[in-house]
């Protein structure tokens, strides 16, 4: 059996390193190349020994002539650089899988908004399938170039699509209060994202505006086939992994939501719809690329959703994988389909 060769471009950083763990126990592809400016000629196993004896390479200066020799590239890199560097892998026929956001937004306008960078690749905005299997599967299998989405669109977007699909929302009553861990913020060392800043707190930020709010409305309204101005806030928890959004709407004569979600989910592998009265917790979905819903009916029209993923798999690199999965007419779920770690 031949199996794809696969390129991971920014291989330092939370999500490139997962993306290895993921890949290393994929039957289907070879890891044949992983880059980084700042550890080029280092082994990868002397900055991440927990994949000793599972990926046996060294660190790479980008290069696209050694990207060349790849069917699939991850870009597992900061905004900004896979849309410089991918139309030229995707003109010499490689399949491109980016984490960053460089694809996600249709509007070029509106991301030089929100990135503060001019969009150098607009004729692939169009072009690239935004990579929520879920709800964009098809375009996904036929793809060239898939956007992989953000994490805390991916915990909204599952948590709000059978309903906004099904056409009995309030438009104007959403809601979406999302708390992530630090992982969400990236390895780069900042003030930020240190111990002592996170540990034993509890912060809002972004509440003004966050660069993933236009993502999330964009594929709300992609959904529900009008305008949505969800009101989103994200959160940091003083944890390592994990997201959970709490999705506060109205519906319009919805009949048995449970009933809905878990018919509209019935044949997902990685949405968990649990029984009614059983609240997701982040832990549960720990280092899987499941997200698990609970549904909390309110007295009169109020409905809360409550929605968990781990922003490292199913938030990033496991969603990844799955896109390629599709988009190399492997079964989805090769090298996913882990239980989660607990406790």
């Amino acid at each position: 059996m031949n199996k794809a060769r696969v390129g991971i471009v920014g291989g330092t950083g939370y999500t490139g390193a997962e993306l290895m763990r993921l890949l290393a126990a994929h039957p289907r592809v070879e890891l044949v190349c992983i880059t980084s400016r700042k550890l080029a000629g280092q082994r990868v196993t002397d900055s991440f020994p927990s994949l000793r004896g599972h990926v046996d390479l060294v660190f790479e200066a980008p290069d696209a002539g050694q990207l060349s020799r790849c069917d699939v590239v991850f870009f597992a890199t900061p905004h900004g650089t896979a849309m410089q560097e991918a139309p030229a892998l995707l003109d010499a026929g490689i399949k491109v899988v980016d984490l960053s956001a460089d694809f996600r937004l249709r509007d070029a306008d509106v991301f030089a908004q929100w990135y503060g960078m001019t969009h150098t690749a607009t004729g692939w905005l169009e072009r690239a399938a935004y990579g929520l299997p879920e709800t964009h599967r098809e375009d996904i299998r036929a793809a060239a170039l898939t956007a992989n989405p953000g994490c805390y669109p991916t915990a909204v977007q599952l948590g709000l699509a059978p309903l906004l699909k099904a056409g009995v929302v309030d438009l104007e009553s959403l809601v979406a209060d999302v708390k992530s861990g630090v992982t969400g913020a990236g390895r780069e060392a900042k003030t930020g994202s240190l111990f002592c800043e996170n540990n034993d707190s509890f912060r809002a930020y972004g509440a003004a505006g966050h660069r993933h709010g236009p993502e999330v409305n964009q594929e709300l309204s992609w959904l529900a086939g009008a305008e949505v101005d969800c009101v989103f806030t994200p959160h940091l928890l003083p944890i390592q992994r994990g997201i959970l959004a709490t999705l506060h709407l109205r519906v319009r004569a919805a009949g048995d939501i449970q009933a809905m979600y878990e018919a509209h989910y019935a044949d997902e592998p990685f949405v968990d719809v649990l029984p009614a009265g059983q609240s997701p917790e982040t832990r549960n979905v720990r280092g899987t690329n499941r997200c698990q819903i609970g549904i909390v009916p309110i007295a009169g029209e109020r409905v809360v959703v409550l929605s968990v993923i781990d922003n490292l798999v199913k938030g990033a690199s496991g969603q990844a994988v799955q896109n390629m999965n599709l988009m190399m007419g492997f079964e989805e779920g090769t090298a996913l389909m882990q239980p989660g770690l607990w406790p």
